[in-house]
């Protein structure tokens, strides 16, 4: 399948991003991911890895578009983004006597 990545063409396959991605350690994941066999790995890696292109050429929405046109599952954020809600001081306290009450 032909797929766009920083405005160049590439003839891909699913197979081919499969070999291409064997025995590639995936990298932390910061922002958006595509899950390629068992492993998860972030977008702008597979895509350096598939075109050979600094990071810097494509977007990674561009290697996201690509992916799931080849039938790969992407993730463009992370559920453990969401910041955490700063407890109250009343809420604290409760926690550290170990307690769930709720003020009145």
């Amino acid at each position: 399948m032909r797929v766009v990545i920083a405005r160049f063409p590439f003839d891909l396959t699913k197979n081919e991003v499969l070999e291409l991605m064997k025995g590639v350690k995936p990298e932390p994941i910061t922002s958006g991911s595509v899950t390629i066999g068992r492993r998860q790995y972030p977008l702008k890696q597979v895509g350096a890895v598939i075109t050979r292109q600094d990071r810097r050429d494509f977007s990674a929405g561009e290697v996201a578009r690509a992916m799931t046109q080849l039938g790969f599952t992407c993730s463009t954020h992370l559920e453990a983004d969401a910041p955490a809600r700063a407890l109250t001081p009343f809420e604290t306290a409760s926690a550290l006597l170990g307690t769930t009450s709720t003020p009145l």
